[in-house]
């Protein structure tokens, strides 16, 4: 059917990130070949941004972004046959959650096999977003990564990538991720994957490429992200609106930076204005010494679950800890996915001594 994108996720499937999650398949006319090019599916609930920053071209997102990307990069490097590109274009971009300045399409390339120039650049920007109906669905196969994940990280076999040349750059308007041999799409994958923000700075990232003082690209990834990109662009928008808002982007976007600063120190950092956090919840924390969002991720949501199971009156089940872990990652409790329920659960046994148990539905 014409100007049909196809079948939407079920909602128990948009957060998935897992072996043989599905992704769309298109055939594309590209530099005048024919070439496959693979999407996430509508209803996904992932998202990224798009920057450059210091000389790097930045792949934001949150923690569960990364892992999403991870899979991307990870499948990619089983790809033998010529013509295979990943794409991530709208809906499943949003702006920059420093200054909401707008993203680019996203490509990843097996530079290994697949020529990806100037004119196969040009030829896919003036095609996005891909709006007919998909040819078939694919099951993104990524052997090994579950393993790679649970091993301890060898930062000197890992990070040091000097024999690699996979490049990242900016070409007709598309950020290319093109890393140069599969085990450098798979370091990149697993970088990706390992990300984790829930610490102290509520930041992680990863770099892509070679070093040459410094690093082409970087996946970066933020506890807040969605949190802070709601703020950039309600700072954005009430900049602009003033009669004196400048014209340039290099003035315009330090007003923005302190802005977002200003709503960020604001009332929206406190447990009691988030909004999946209930009224008595959210003054059980503030009672419990744990008053702000910085604090509640320092504490992590087991431990402020316990902290609440302690202090309540009432009986608390294992929904609080999802909206816990909402609460820290900025996303809905609905959203919160089994694999990460099923840490939780975990976590919260060897906290408790009690045997884990599956998570409910």
């Amino acid at each position: 059917m014409a100007g049909r994108t196809g079948a939407a996720q079920r909602p128990g499937n948009a957060r998935r990130a897992d072996d043989g999650m599905k992704l769309h398949r298109r055939a594309v006319r590209l530099d005048g070949r024919t070439c496959t090019v693979i999407g996430l599916r509508p209803g996904t609930a992932v998202r990224f941004g798009t920057n450059r920053f210091h000389g790097t071209w930045h792949v934001l997102s949150d923690r569960h972004g990364a892992r999403v990307l991870g899979r991307m990069l990870w499948g990619l490097s089983y790809q033998a046959r010529p013509g295979t590109v990943l794409v991530v274009d709208r809906p499943f971009l949003v702006p920059t959650p420093f200054d909401a300045d707008p993203p680019d399409p996203v490509v990843l390339v097996p530079g290994w096999c697949t020529p990806f120039g100037r004119r196969a650049a040009r030829d896919l920007a003036r095609r996005l977003p891909l709006r007919a109906a998909p040819d078939g669905t694919v099951r993104w196969r990524t052997h090994g990564l579950d393993a790679a994940l649970r091993e301890e990280p060898d930062w000197e076999r890992d990070s040091w990538r000097w024999a690699e040349s996979g490049r990242v750059e900016r070409t007709h308007g598309l950020i290319v991720l093109a890393p140069a041999t599969p085990r450098e799409a798979r370091l990149w994958g697993l970088g990706a994957a390992r990300l984790d923000p829930s610490g102290r700075f509520g930041m992680d990232y990863t770099f892509l490429g070679e070093w040459d003082h410094s690093v082409p690209g970087e996946i970066q990834v933020f506890r807040d992200f969605h949190r802070d990109v709601g703020r950039a662009r309600r700072a954005r928008a009430e900049i602009l609106a003033r009669p004196d808002a400048p014209s340039d982007a290099a003035d315009l976007r330090p007003l923005i930076w302190r802005r977002h600063g200003a709503i960020g120190r604001g009332r929206s950092r406190l447990v009691r204005n988030c909004r999946p956090l209930g009224r008595r919840d959210a003054e059980a924390l503030e009672a419990a010494g744990v008053p702000t969002l910085d604090s509640l991720a320092a504490h992590g949501p087991v431990e402020a679950y316990l902290l609440l199971r302690g202090r309540a009156a009432r009986r608390v089940d294992e929904d609080l800890l999802w909206t816990l872990e909402a609460a820290v990652t900025g996303a809905a409790p609905r959203d919160v996915a089994p694999a990460r329920r099923a840490e939780l659960l975990s976590e919260l046994a060897t906290r408790t001594k009690r045997p884990p148990r599956a998570p409910g539905r």
